[in-house]
């Protein structure tokens, strides 16, 4: 059964994505549009945030699971300089090429068609994973799955940071993420602290990043294996 999205109704899905699942968006400009619209000029300093919480650093190996428009992978790609190397990966082949020609002239930030599910990766390749508001676009097995496959690829020691909806508090945010079906979006990851530490990650911390982000950071345990 594959996922649905809450914003399915705003942002259609891609025609031709890659096999899987989960739900793939198909219009890259509209979803930019969008987001920035919805974050209240915001969401630069949002993922700022999720940038610091990753601490990500000067030469690292970063990888960023459903990387969308690669709005974030060209923030880290920044980060980690010219001796660092930031990987997109997304399931939506739209994604991927508009993502690609916006960092045309980045040679440290690359992106590549494939799924969260079945990363083409070798073991222990990256020193971060992340990804943001990415998650709920995947039914529950598949996010267990994706977490795995997280976890396989990232270094012993190295960091996952995982982001996704939340709603703040005060009433008129909370009728403005009914609206558009961003509540259903939060609801849909609920479980993710706990499927993050269920697949033996460790060092679970949380936080947000407002208005809309919140996250879940965590370590690859060194004596340990995905369970």
């Amino acid at each position: 059964m594959r996922a649905h999205s809450p914003l399915a109704h705003l942002i259609p899905r891609s025609a031709h994505s890659a096999r899987t699942r989960g739900h793939t968006l198909g219009t890259p400009r509209v979803y930019d549009a969008f987001v920035n619209l919805f974050f209240f000029g915001r969401r630069r300093s949002s993922f700022e945030a999720l940038l610091s919480a990753a601490s990500v650093k000067p030469g690292q190996r970063v990888l960023d699971v459903g990387c969308g428009t690669g709005y974030f992978a060209r923030m880290l790609a920044q980060t980690v300089g010219s001796d660092g190397l930031v990987v997109g990966v997304d399931a939506s082949p739209e994604m991927i090429h508009h993502a690609s020609d916006k960092a045309r002239r980045a040679r440290n930030c690359q992106f590549q068609l494939g799924t969260a599910e079945s990363l083409t990766f070798l073991a222990d390749d990256f020193d971060v994973v992340v990804s943001s508001l990415f998650m709920h676009h995947l039914p529950t097995d598949l996010q267990v799955t994706a977490l795995r496959e997280m976890w396989r690829v990232l270094r012993w020691g190295g960091t996952l940071l995982i982001a996704e909806a939340r709603v703040p508090r005060a009433f008129g945010w909370q009728l403005l993420a009914r609206v558009h079906g961003y509540d259903r979006m939060a609801r849909a990851v609920a479980e993710l602290e706990r499927m993050v530490a269920d697949v033996n990650f460790e060092q679970v911390q949380t936080g947000v990043a407002p208005p809309w982000l919140r996250y879940v950071r965590a370590i690859k345990r060194a004596d340990g294996m995905p369970q």
